[in-house]
């Protein structure tokens, strides 16, 4: 498996775990070193790694992604870091998305994620190459 997949392979396990609402899943997902950050739709800033998992345990107990859809994601890798840009489709809404991810031996951890609402034409366009379809 080439790093770009890898870390694509990644991505995708954070989304199946929101999906499934398994908090497990997205414990091992989120790096446990270093410095951790998440910006979710509408919230503040959130830093460090209890912080951030306080918020995904908040989130997972309070489901709502269903049929989420994860299109046109795009890796991009320098070294030991690569970040993701994909689109969150959850109608009526679409969000773009930055996911972080650094290598810690040997694995891709998340390290970032920022979701931001949008209203770009191409967020909800059939054009869109579905990746993950979580539903």
């Amino acid at each position: 498996m080439s790093d770009t997949e890898a870390v694509l392979f990644a991505n995708d396990a954070f989304y199946v775990a929101f999906a499934n609402c398994d908090y497990d899943a997205m414990e091992d997902i989120w790096a446990k070193t270093g410095p951790v950050t998440c910006v979710h739709p509408g919230w503040r800033h959130l830093s460090g790694r209890d912080v951030v998992m306080e918020s995904w345990q908040s989130i997972l107990n309070h489901p709502d992604s269903e049929n989420m859809q994860i299109r046109n994601p795009e890796a991009a890798l320098f070294g030991d870091f690569a970040m993701v840009i994909c689109y969150e489709l959850l109608p009526p809404n679409a969000a773009v998305a930055t996911n972080c991810f650094a290598r810690m031996e040997g694995a891709w951890k998340m390290v970032h994620h920022q979701a931001t609402l949008t209203t770009h034409p191409d967020a909800a366009n059939d054009q869109l190459t579905p990746r993950l379809r979580l539903n």
